[in-house]
Formats: C-alpha cells, structure tokens, sequence
C-alpha cells in the first residue's frame, strides 16, 4: 500500500491544493518501508493531474489536512481514499493511520482560491 500526505515543512499541509510536495509512504505488512517526496502541481488540487499521477504511482490512501469536495472526488474517481482532518507530523500521521487511530473529519474546504467546482 502506498500513503500519500500533502506536505509544508514535514507537517500536513492544512489545505491538499498548495502543499509544497506530497511525502509517498510504501507499507508492507503495517510497517513504513520507504518514503519518496513528490513535487506538487501549483494551483487547485482539483483541476491538476495529481490524482492520476498518484494512482500510477500507486497510492491508495491520501491523508490531508482540509480538501474541496472538487479535489476530494477527484481522487476518489482514481481510486484514492481520502482521510480529510489531519494534522502534525507526516510520519506520526501515518503511524496514527496504521494503528488505527486516524479518521476521515468528513468536513471539507469551504472557501479557497479555487471557486469553479
């Protein structure tokens, strides 16, 4: 299974559209194997091509702070699970996720820079 979180700083970007990378974390058998980075696309995370990159890559879980329903469907469409509400640490995070303590807010952006949805 491969993890994706958007990323500022080594923490969980508050909003998925302008990370500054997203971490891709590789689990085998519930345990961290590997962590890549990934260049984020500027501009809205809906209307970038992130989510089919993302699903070539593999990833199946993306763990985000605060996403519009427009980049929440979108990843969805590509097979992508999204867990919206997270914060902190990447790595503890995803820790959280595997351990089971990480769930999906079920709220998502309301207001951004991004307004054709």
């Amino acid at each position: 299974m491969k993890i994706a979180v958007p990323t500022r700083e080594n923490m969980v970007d508050n909003h998925f559209g302008h990370c500054d990378h997203y971490t891709i974390f590789t689990i085998e058998e519930g345990k961290i194997i590997d962590i890549s980075t990934l260049p984020s696309p500027q501009g809205c995370g809906c209307k970038s091509n992130i989510a089919s990159v993302l699903q070539q890559m593999g990833v199946s879980v993306m763990l985000a702070g605060s996403m519009g329903e427009g980049a929440k469907n979108k990843l969805e469409a590509h097979s992508i699970r999204v867990i919206r509400g997270c914060s902190g640490v990447v790595a503890n995070v995803v820790e959280g996720f595997l351990k089971g303590f990480v769930f999906d807010s079920g709220v998502g952006c309301i207001a951004h820079e991004c307004h054709e949805h």
